[in-house]
Order: structure tokens, then sequence, then C-alpha cells
């Protein structure tokens, strides 16, 4: 298919083949169970397929979706051979994926209208929320961009001490003060310094408590407000973290942040420890809300720009 083109570098590529390889092995061990002695796409293949992507963690409304554009096109095209199963398959999920217009990039950028471009990153503790922020400081500061941290998870002695590892790791500046701090406060010092030192991307941790979900809401406003005395519209991004291994409770986790407040894009992170990886497909669909980042390995280089058609054609690749 000329949709899934070679988008990334050949070592990206592999890095996702290889992040993917436990999902793909898991989906295709029993996608062939599920045709097994069949040879053309009928109602029992049907309900074995929608049975192998509800266990593949797509979740069950996603799957109903996926379902029913392949039923149409069984319908529309009266037989459709088992073998030809795979191939639709990857169609119809990239064709739902394109819905959200998510997964359209191929590399690490912000726009340029925006300057600081103020990204703040949401998620609860222990999904990988700290060290996105670190591999993006360092791919954005790749691409030649000035980049600054602010360490806004107060909450947490440990975040703070993380984010300054990173910080030093990347070479970019990190504003942050002590623990028990107010968020607002260091947000608000974090772009008065965004602005002072014509920085191009700033990136905000914020506290990953889901406890209770008033204070969360009243806390992320709280910011949201005091980032606006400097910079109006700030923040541009928010980017809520997921642990993808956690399949079906990232669900859970992006419906309590989506409640809270506005979340416009996601990373799934630790794809590559899991034969989860059908959760991107189904939380992407049911929020509406654009992937833009997957993690697939612990490198630097292993936080990737999520793209739908790469993404697609390592999943469903047989070999």
């Amino acid at each position: 298919m000329s949709l899934f083109k070679n988008i990334f570098s050949k070592d990206k590529k592999e890095t996702l083949d290889k992040g993917l390889e436990k999902s793909k092995t898991s989906f295709f061990g029993k996608l062939s169970k599920a045709v097994a002695g069949k040879s053309k796409v009928d109602d029992e293949v049907l309900d074995n397929l929608e049975e192998v992507l509800v266990t593949s963690d797509v979740g069950v409304n996603t799957t109903l979706k996926i379902i029913e554009r392949i039923e149409e096109r069984v319908s529309r095209d009266k037989y459709m051979g088992t073998e030809e199963l795979n191939t639709i398959l990857r169609e119809e999920i990239a064709g739902l994926l394109s819905e959200t217009h998510t997964g359209e990039a191929d590399e690490f950028s912000v726009p340029t209208d925006k300057k600081p471009y103020v990204i703040m990153v949401v998620g609860v503790n222990g999904v990988g929320k700290t060290t996105t922020i670190g591999k993006l400081a360092y791919q954005f500061k790749k691409q030649g961009l000035k980049v600054v941290l602010g360490a806004a998870d107060t909450f947490r002695a440990a975040a703070i001490d993380q984010l300054q590892v990173w910080a030093g790791r990347v070479g970019v500046p990190i504003i942050k003060q002590k623990m028990g701090s107010d968020p607002a406060s260091v947000a608000f010092d974090t772009l008065n310094a965004a602005v002072a030192e014509n920085a191009d991307v700033v990136l905000v941790d914020t506290a990953g408590r889901l406890h209770n979900k008033v204070n969360l809401m009243n806390e992320l406003a709280k910011v949201k407000r005091v980032m606006q005395k400097v910079v109006p519209d700030a923040p541009h991004d928010v980017l809520l973290v997921l642990d993808g291994s956690t399949g079906q409770n990232a669900f859970e986790q992006a419906k309590q942040f989506t409640k809270a407040t506005e979340v416009t894009s996601l990373a799934v992170t630790k794809l590559d420890g899991t034969a989860k990886g059908g959760v991107v497909i189904g939380i992407s669909d049911q929020f509406q809300i654009p992937v833009k980042y997957i993690g697939v390995g612990e490198g630097l280089e292993d936080l990737q720009v999520f793209n739908k058609y790469e993404f697609v054609d390592s999943f469903f690749k047989l070999n």
C-alpha cells in the first residue's frame, strides 16, 4: 500500500518494530486461532476477531467500530478471504486513527508562531512522565530549539530531583523550588525565565496524583491561570502521559484526566515491555485526542513521534 511508505529512518523503524514485538506476537497468535480452518471472513471469524481485538486492549467501543467497518467491506465485496484480513485491518485501523488527526507528524517540532511554546505535562506517578519530559527536551534541543524545564511537581522531592538529573543530562536549564512549594509559583517563574531567555519550548512537569480529582482540577486550573499572566495563551499543549503496559487502566487514567483538565495530546509509554500495544488505537479513538509520542524503549531515541502508518505497519508486520 502506498499509505505505508517509509517515513522513519531505518533505525527508528527497527526500534519501533522491536518495541511492538510483544504486542504483535500476541495479536497474531490470537488472530491465527481466530481464522484457523477458515478460508473466508464469515460471522464466526468476525466474532473471533472481535474477541482478539478486545483482549489486545483495543477497547470494546473501538473494537465494535473496527468490526463494523470490516462487515461493511465484506458485504460490499461479497467475498473476502481470511488471507486478506491482515491488510484490511491495517487499512481500517489507519483510517480510524486518521479521524482524530493523530499520527501525522514525522519529526519533533513545535509551532513557530508561539514563542515560547508551552507544554504542560500531566499524568499519574510512575507512568514515565518525567522521563518523557527529559527525552522531549533532548529531542527538541537536537532540533536546535532552546528549551526550559519547570519542576512544578512539588508534591514529591523525587520528582524535582529526577527532573534535575534530566536537565543536567540534556544540558537545558531547569526552574525549581523546594518540595511543597506552590506549583503555580514554579510555573510562573519558569515562564518568566523562558521569556527572558527567549526560549522556544517550555516543558512544565505537574503533580501526578489522582486520589482527589477536585484538588487536581483546582491545582491544574491555578497553574494555567498563573502561566497566562506571563504568556496569555499558555499552555499551548496539555500532554497526558499514559503507561501503555497498564492496558485498560490507561483508559481509566485518560478518563479521569480529561475530566480534570483539557488534555490536547497524548504520549503512550512503555510499549516495548508489554503485549498491550493495541491500547494506543483504543485511547486515540475513544477520547478523540491525538497521540503525539510513543515510548518503545529506555534509550533517548526510543521516544518517537507517533506516526499512524508506521505504527500500524509495525503492529501488523508478518515477518
